[in-house]
């Protein structure tokens, strides 16, 4: 037991160590940066996706909602109303593709950190890793439609399978219950993705799952005391004025963006751990 602990401990100090010296504080930063760019692009893609999907607008930003400060979560809701308002939201139209683009730069700017907490050059060239991050990103767009699919229409799909397979209704009280906490399923998987595929190095998937619950439950954590926090006690418009709700949409992403590299730096470390064994 006391070997145990104390090979926790020299663990948790290499790894403050990793992050430390990884400077994750200020890669945070810059993710954020992107994230912010990226944000209402793929928003505003996943809007004109709407007349071919069978959910709203609404949906879409309740899972934002779920998590964001409200103050951020306002500041989203009339950003998107009101781009909107005044675009064609065509399918193939050039404003689309151009949108396209601009969401992955969220998703490039993970590829980079990810490389950063890898300690790996990219060796791609710049159209695979650029293909690569709007794959990802089209990645992420699915899983968070399959993640409103089980919200919106559970209840039928639950009703469907206990009527074909002939269940019980204790199944469809477990499956209402466990529709509703599909959210950290849904960023474990997302995780999982990103930390086996945006490297440029060979990962295996198994390597990464550590990581991928780290990130997944200490974003939800992060993002649910941070919002609350917000909430209760933090007035940033007495400070910031009118780009208050700004200011704690990048805090909530800097806040992300370090649980994500910190999740990376834990699998970084564990595949070296393994290696010296």
């Amino acid at each position: 037991m006391a070997s145990s602990k104390k090979e926790m401990w020299i663990f948790l100090k290499q790894l403050f160590l990793r992050i430390k010296d990884s400077d994750i504080v200020g890669v945070s930063a810059q993710m954020a940066f992107f994230f912010l760019l990226s944000l209402f692009p793929m928003l505003i893609f996943m809007v004109t996706l709407l007349p071919y999907l069978p959910f709203t607008q609404d949906d879409i930003l309740n899972i934002v909602r779920d998590f964001a400060p409200t103050d951020s979560f306002k500041l989203i809701e009339t950003t998107l109303n009101e781009v909107m308002g005044r675009r064609n939201t065509g399918l193939l139209s050039f404003g689309i593709i151009a949108t396209i683009w601009s969401a992955s730069n969220g998703m490039n700017a993970i590829i980079k950190g990810l490389n950063h907490a890898y300690d790996v050059k990219e060796t791609r060239s710049f159209f695979i890793n650029r293909s690569l991050s709007i794959v990802l990103t089209f990645a992420l767009i699915f899983v968070i439609i399959i993640a409103l699919l089980l919200q919106v229409f559970g209840k039928q799909i639950g009703l469907y399978m206990a009527y074909r397979f002939g269940f019980s209704e204790t199944f469809l009280n477990v499956w209402n219950q466990l529709r509703w906490g599909v959210s950290p399923i849904i960023l474990f998987i997302v995780f999982t993705g990103l930390y086996t595929l945006a490297p440029s190095k060979r990962i295996q998937c198994v390597t990464v799952l550590p990581g991928a619950v780290f990130a997944a439950l200490g974003w939800i954590c992060v993002s649910l005391v941070f919002s609350y926090y917000v909430n209760n006690f933090g007035n940033y418009t007495a400070t910031y004025g009118s780009i208050g709700g700004v200011i704690i949409l990048m805090i909530w992403f800097y806040l992300s963006a370090m649980m994500i590299l910190i999740g990376g730096e834990l699998n970084a470390l564990k595949n070296e751990k393994e290696k010296d064994c």
